[in-house]
């Protein structure tokens, strides 16, 4: 049994805990809601909940399709279990359709749908408030090599390919997503952090509903849980409910 031990890190809405084994680490999930850097921060009643399982089906669905993650189980929900990583200090996100602080940065029209998907990355760093940055910037930095830097972005590629169709499927439009990577302890790199309503913006397919957290942002505060309610009994099947004993 993994067992937690002492708190190793704690974000603005999960906590990272050494184990008893040196390779793994348990992250759990809070139900902690923050918007503008921290600046606005409220607890949204089962959101741990939600995002540590549809994180856990989400990542199961990308391994089952050749890409590497850190995720090795859902110990119970709002717990995960993973393999310990040196995170790579980058948001790689994916844009499939304009919208966001894409439409305020640049003269794109809202939901003007994006082919080829756009690739950004920016610097996560709330300290300079996650800028965006390029490959020159990144090296420089000594984030990453350029090698690794064209791995991690022909991956996301590849992981938004996965995404679509599997939402697709569940009458849900992947709008973009914000990805993290990070190197195990043989150096290979792999898909961390998560993947939920916080971090991807998902449009209802029928109605174009907002099912995320850009509701939370949009002051929307009695919508959320519904919205992630929804994308988790969308994406969640009976067998996943009986293999995690939900």
């Amino acid at each position: 049994m993994i067992e937690k031990t002492e708190l190793m890190y704690e974000g603005k809405a999960k906590s990272v805990y050494e184990t008893n084994e040196a390779d793994k680490v348990i992250v759990e999930f809070r139900d902690d809601m923050t918007a503008g850097d921290g600046a606005r921060k409220e607890t949204m009643d089962k959101k741990g909940y939600y995002n540590s399982i549809i994180t856990a089906k989400i990542f199961e669905v990308l391994a089952d399709n050749g890409i590497d993650t850190q995720l090795i189980e859902l110990q119970k929900p709002k717990t995960l279990v993973v393999k310990k990583l040196d995170m790579i200090p980058l948001e790689v996100i994916v844009r499939n359709i304009a919208t966001g602080s894409l439409v305020r940065t640049f003269p794109f029209e809202d939901k003007t749908p994006l082919n080829p998907p756009i690739v950004q990355t920016d610097y996560k760093s709330d300290e300079f408030h996650d800028p965006a940055i390029n490959d020159s910037i990144s090296k420089a930095l000594g984030l990453a090599s350029q090698e690794e830097l064209d791995f991690i972005k022909e991956t996301a590629l590849k992981i938004n390919d996965i995404m679509k169709d599997m939402f697709k499927k569940v009458g849900i439009i992947l709008v973009d997503f914000k990805i993290e990577f990070g190197k195990d302890s043989e150096g290979k790199i792999v898909l961390g952090d998560e993947i939920s309503p916080d971090s991807c913006r998902l449009w209802d397919a029928d109605t174009m509903d907002m099912l995320d957290k850009e509701l939370f942002r949009k002051g929307q505060d009695d919508k959320v849980m519904s919205a992630y309610e929804e994308v988790f009994n969308r994406l969640i099947t009976d067998e996943d409910k009986a293999k995690w004993n939900l």
